[in-house]
């Protein structure tokens, strides 16, 4: 065998062994948590008639504590005046705000980096995404922040 088709072979094998080894270490499992929520009328506290409905869904990478979200709603008794999450609450409870969001029009896009006591909580399940209206001022829909399945990074 030549010198030269020994170094090609040899030069693929290395190429293909550092490929391997780069695709495991993109393999490495995901840092980052997906939370939803379907928000409704019946889970403020007190329950509230309202036609309006919405889902939340956040991500929440817990290297950087960076928390990336989107709410979206529709159907309110008027249009929304405010909207974000709160906590440390369970579900039948209540509390004050943790996260505001930017604007009032569906969909609500933004991003925050919390503490580590704030992440510990929202992945407890303690936190809620509310939407508030003229109508309702204490809050038209709300729903529970639980990690789901499905999806984990959409950043």
């Amino acid at each position: 065998m030549d010198t030269r088709r020994i170094f090609s072979k040899s030069l693929f094998v290395a190429s293909a062994l550092a490929l391997g080894l780069a695709g495991c270490g993109a393999m490495k499992p995901s840092n980052t948590v997906r939370l939803s929520a379907q928000l409704a009328g019946a889970n403020e506290v007190p329950a509230v008639a309202s036609p309006g409905t919405g889902t939340a869904e956040a991500w929440l990478n817990k290297d950087t504590n960076l928390l990336t979200w989107k709410v979206s709603f529709s159907g309110l008794t008027g249009p929304a005046t405010a909207a974000h999450f709160h906590g440390p609450a369970v579900a039948g409870s209540n509390a004050g705000v943790v996260v505001p969001f930017s604007g009032t029009t569906s969909p609500l896009e933004g991003q925050a980096t919390l503490t580590p006591a704030q992440a510990a909580d929202l992945l407890a399940g303690k936190w809620y995404a509310n939407v508030h209206t003229a109508t309702n001022k204490g809050g038209e829909i709300r729903g529970q922040m639980v990690p789901s399945s499905g999806g984990a990074s959409r950043y």
